[in-house]
């Protein structure tokens, strides 16, 4: 896995991933506009998809009716350079129909303890902690994938 960095001016750089796909990175320190996400803002990113990604699949695989999966992550930083995260706080907002909190809460425990790389590397400097809220579903209403295109 590799990537390319280019620095685009002031404080600014673009990346592109090895699977093509950019992403623009930003700072408001040293005379950047902060135009973009910082790239300690990309790691917390990269946790919360990281993570949803095995919570959603892992639901699926248990037969839960997932219709909405929102997470928030916040970070905390050292105060001293390098300003690693020292502490992370991860809330999962879990919609959907008849969902079994056991269920849920094991495939967020899942993800975090086996298959999410990025929780596993930030956790060897910060204290992860999670929050997991379930919301039901209202009876009759039509859940949207999504993944799908409103036409």
């Amino acid at each position: 896995m590799s990537v390319e960095v280019q620095w685009i001016g002031k404080s600014a750089f673009a990346a592109r991933s090895g699977s093509n796909h950019w992403a623009v990175m930003d700072s408001a320190h040293d005379g950047g506009d902060g135009a973009a996400p910082s790239p300690m803002e990309f790691l917390l990113m990269g946790l919360g998809g990281c993570t949803g990604i095995d919570v959603v699949s892992i639901l699926r695989k248990m037969r839960q009716d997932l219709t909405d999966l929102q997470i928030t992550v916040e970070g905390t930083r050292a105060e001293a350079d390098p300003k690693v995260y020292t502490e992370i706080a991860v809330t999962y907002r879990v919609r959907g129909r008849g969902l079994e909190e056991a269920k849920v809460r094991r495939a967020v425990e899942l993800s975090e303890t086996q298959y999410c790389s990025v929780s596993a590397m930030l956790g060897k400097t910060a204290k992860i902690t999670t929050r997991v809220v379930l919301e039901e579903e209202p009876s009759g209403s039509v859940a949207r994938d999504p993944g799908d295109v409103a036409e």
